[in-house]
């Protein structure tokens, strides 16, 4: 029986995650939970699985009054859960939160000697090097949670790096694949929040429609696969069907296609190495018709080249480029500044980022501090 601490519970990865254990419950037991503001569905989550404990960042009284008599411990805020990412009941941490709170947790769990299924990808976009670095040292596995890395990674366990010659990401393209520069200057809150495929949080959906969530995949497959960025590439798919590929140095072609639903790469990593039946629905390529691809439009989508060009500065510009890119989508989801100025804020806090080295951690959240902040003044000039 494996041992499951699941943070970030009640996200799409996290609701998802329990959909998959439940299933499961004969190979894995739900240690504990953690979530942020959503308290009710947290309480619920909880008095069906009955973990030992919760941790919650908001709400904590009335979490504490409907689960304490059940007998499940109930914590509070940041220090907790970066404490419970270590606990030494658990064998196995989940990483299902958002944006750049998952960094921490992870150290955490690594440095205790857990495995981490990581879906939070801002964790090794930030920090890959020192994060691969401790699971080496520690001997634990970063299992990847995400509809692309998932595959690719477990088919290259198997794989001759050297046969390879490129691994290919496909992305939807988001809801804006063929919308005109000046159209998507106007677009609102909701329109970028109107994905095609998949239905996920606010913040990973605008970074969707940007394309930095792939640029964020770029960057976190050279951690997960051991490849340079420069053999990773990104292709369009608006059919979301084919979720990988492998381009082998014989000119052929390896593709990973299946329905898309989040549940069946979360399942994959939680029984890795082993195949075991899902609820995913089967893909009928009958009635998918046909399958198109597009190359990416860096004019209209600049934040894909954005992290590219993090990677080629080095050192901690992806830090200051995950920072500055989440202050900037939150600051256009509270209507602050247009969708297209999220570009601009990041390309303008980059520009003014002096790369450090980032070889440590102090070094890290420096460059994080720095970019949030000077993301900020660049959106109250814009604003």
């Amino acid at each position: 029986m494996k041992r499951v601490a699941l943070l970030g519970s009640t996200g799409s990865i996290g609701t998802n995650t329990l959909d998959v254990l439940s299933g499961l419950l004969d190979q894995f037991e739900v240690v504990s939970l953690c979530a942020g503001k959503n308290a009710a569905l947290l309480c619920e989550q909880a008095e069906r699985f009955r973990p030992k404990r919760v941790c919650v960042a908001e709400g904590v009284d009335g979490v504490r009054d409907r689960l304490e008599p059940l007998g499940i411990e109930v914590l509070e805020g940041r220090k907790a859960l970066v404490d419970l990412a270590a606990d030494p009941d658990v064998d196995l941490v989940v990483n299902g939160l958002a944006a750049g709170v998952g960094l921490r947790p992870t150290l955490s769990a690594v440095g205790a000697g857990k495995d981490v299924a990581i879906a939070n990808k801002e964790t090794l976009v930030v920090a890959g090097h020192l994060v691969t670095a401790l699971a080496k040292e520690k001997g634990v596995r970063l299992l990847p949670i995400d509809s692309e890395m998932t595959p690719l990674w477990q088919t290259l366990q198997e794989t001759d790096k050297g046969d390879v010659k490129r691994v290919v990401l496909p992305a939807s393209g988001g809801p804006f694949f063929d919308t005109s520069i000046d159209a998507m200057a106007r677009v609102t809150r909701e329109e970028a929040l109107d994905h095609p495929t998949w239905k996920m949080g606010p913040k990973i959906t605008i970074d969707s429609a940007t394309l930095m969530n792939k640029g964020f995949e770029v960057i976190e497959a050279q951690w997960f696969l051991g490849l340079p960025v420069s053999q990773v590439d990104v292709i369009i798919h608006r059919q979301s069907i084919v979720h990988c590929l492998i381009e082998f140095v014989d000119g052929g072609l390896t593709a990973h296609l299946s329905t898309p639903d989040m549940r069946l790469p979360i399942h994959q990593a939680l029984v890795h190495p082993e195949k075991v039946s899902t609820q995913v629905l089967p893909l009928d390529l009958a009635k998918v018709g046909s399958l198109t691809f597009f190359e990416p439009d860096f004019e209209r989508f600049p934040c894909l080249k954005l992290a590219y060009e993090a990677v080629r500065i080095g050192g901690t510009a992806p830090a200051v480029l995950n920072a500055a890119n989440e202050i900037a989508v939150y600051a256009f989801l509270d209507g602050h500044i247009g969708f297209l100025d999220i570009a601009r804020v990041v390309e303008k806090a980059l520009e003014a980022h002096g790369a450090g080295s980032g070889t440590d951690l102090e070094a890290v959240f420096e460059a994080d501090r720095w970019g949030r902040e000077k993301a900020g003044e660049i959106v109250e000039g814009i604003a």
